[in-house]
């Protein structure tokens, strides 16, 4: 049984859904964002709540059942209210700066790392002397967002002898003993 897939969405007040041709369109204040519903899913809207719907019982059904309610509310989520995420640098040296959609990233290479980030990603990044730099990202796509974090993360993963490397503001890395005399 999916429970994520049974449970109702509230739609939030300025957000807007259509339902065509098995692919859900949701407008908000933020943005809009397309899914297409693939495996006989349906949505049904009534009174402002939104309830997804399958056709059978099957094993492939329910699991579909479940990932299209989570995607929509991510969707109706990220429209009308919007997703962040912060990164942390944490390193000797370690710096990151910001024109724009580009990203400057020093991270212990011998040259600077560019990003061109997507125009729905917004960046901001912020220097404090004596604290790790920290990147704070934010979109209305909470797939795209995802991507892009795991992309910066993926240039300098945090390392366990020292804990270098771009990490989650609030993430925990798992530390192991150096060489012992």
């Amino acid at each position: 049984m999916s429970r994520i897939g049974k449970a109702i969405i509230n739609i939030p007040t300025g957000t807007t859904i259509d339902y065509n041709d098995n692919v859900v369109t949701v407008k908000g204040k933020n943005g809009e964002l397309k899914q297409e519903l693939t495996g006989g899913i349906t949505i049904n809207i009534e009174n402002s709540q939104l309830a997804v719907n399958r056709p059978s019982d099957s094993k492939e059904h329910k699991s579909l059942h479940g990932l299209y309610r989570a995607l929509i509310n991510n969707m109706i989520v990220g429209v009308s209210e919007g997703f962040t995420k912060k990164l942390e640098l944490a390193g000797v040296g370690y710096r990151a700066s910001n024109q724009g959609q580009k990203l400057e990233l020093a991270l212990g290479f011998s040259h600077l790392v560019v990003l061109e980030l997507p125009q729905e990603v917004k960046v901001e990044t912020l220097t404090e002397k004596g604290k790790n730099p920290i990147i704070t990202l934010s979109s209305y796509d909470k797939h795209l967002l995802g991507m892009v974090c795991a992309k910066i993360r993926s240039l300098r993963k945090p390392e366990p002898y020292k804990g270098k490397g771009v990490k989650f503001v609030g993430e925990q890395i798992r530390r192991k003993a150096g060489k012992s005399a």
